[in-house]
């Protein structure tokens, strides 16, 4: 059987017409999903659209959508519209963002931010269903009984998850469709796996019914070669993404490893060296990289630690031709 893989646009140098072309060529070669990302550039629906008219097949993910700056039945309205004009191809991902972002950009209290993914999924599942907002059960806010004015395409469009915390890991096994996982070493994943089992328990789910679908960077380089972008990339997540990844990363033993790489890369005058306190052990948990073949190979390993529909980082400002031949020898229909 094919392995479930899918791509995902990187949220720095997004080149809209080099992705669009990516997105098409990933649909003729198999993949079974595609990601769009929103930071400060790009609006994510818009790309998607666009993507949904030059594909045929190709699932299309948010990756991710931040529940603060739309509404709850916001997101439903565009979830739905999107749902439509892909032919019911969509694949919902949520997340949190971080505070920096949504109040430093959005402009949004930063507040309780479970609750507002799960007001959000609550949302989405009413309006979708042709229920009245008032009667989804939203926590944080009062609502007059609208509904949709449009017959959705699907009662249940799949929602996705990036979570890293263990409450809101438990939360995905309650309520929604899957896991994405970030920057979480891929020896840890039945951890998660543990989380949304206890979840799907409180909600009588069955748990092998939620997809785990980590964000994979993938490296098919030379050896030294990815080895050193794997450690520029952890050493960027750990030091300069805020404390998430590196307060996840240290609950997982990595304390002195993180300490290292924020305290080098805080100053700018040793920032470039930050990559050198990423360890090999680092590199192996948190990426795949090395030549294609063992890339592959390794990919379809970690399918034992729970990697049923990873998605591959693309790689960010490279040319086309690069982009291509990435897409192409990790297609994965080149390797059943």
């Amino acid at each position: 059987m094919t392995q479930r893989v899918g791509l995902a646009a990187f949220w720095k140098q997004y080149d809209r017409k080099t992705y669009l072309k990516a997105a098409i060529l990933a649909d003729k070669l198999g993949y079974e999903s595609f990601w769009v990302p929103e930071a400060w550039g790009y609006e994510q629906f818009s790309l998607l659209t666009e993507i949904a008219v030059h594909t045929k097949r190709i699932k299309l993910g948010t990756g991710i959508t931040n529940v603060f700056s739309r509404s709850p039945a916001l997101i439903a309205m565009q979830a739905a519209t999107l749902d439509e004009i892909s032919g019911g191809r969509l694949i919902l991902g949520l997340g949190t963002s971080g505070k920096r972002v949504i109040e430093g950009l959005h402009g949004r209290p930063f507040e309780k931010p479970l609750t507002q993914v799960r007001d959000v999924i609550r949302a989405v599942r009413t309006l979708l269903a042709g229920g009245k907002l008032s009667e989804a059960g939203m926590k944080l806010h009062q609502y007059r009984p609208f509904a949709l004015e449009m017959k959705p395409i699907r009662s249940h469009i799949p929602i996705y998850v990036a979570a890293i915390k263990p409450d809101a890991i438990r939360s995905i096994g309650e309520m929604a469709d899957g896991w994405m996982p970030i920057f979480y070493p891929y020896q840890e994943i039945a951890k998660g796996k543990q989380f949304i089992a206890e979840g799907a328990a409180r909600a009588g789910r069955d748990p092998s019914e939620i997809t785990i679908a980590p964000f994979t960077s993938l490296i098919p380089l030379p050896g030294r070669q990815a080895a050193r972008k794997a450690r520029e990339l952890i050493a960027f997540y750990v030091g300069g993404m805020g404390d998430y990844y590196k307060e996840l990363l240290t609950g997982f033993g990595y304390a002195a490893e993180c300490e290292e790489i924020e305290r080098l890369y805080k100053d700018k005058a040793t920032r470039a060296r930050a990559e050198e306190a990423v360890t090999d052990e680092m590199v192996e948990a948190l990426t795949i990289s090395g030549n294609p073949l063992h890339c592959r190979r390794e990919l379809r390993r970690r399918e034992q630690y729970g990697f049923e529909h990873p998605v591959l980082g693309l790689p960010p400002g490279v040319p086309w031709p690069a982009m291509a031949a990435f897409i192409a020898i990790n297609a994965p229909t080149r390797f059943p």
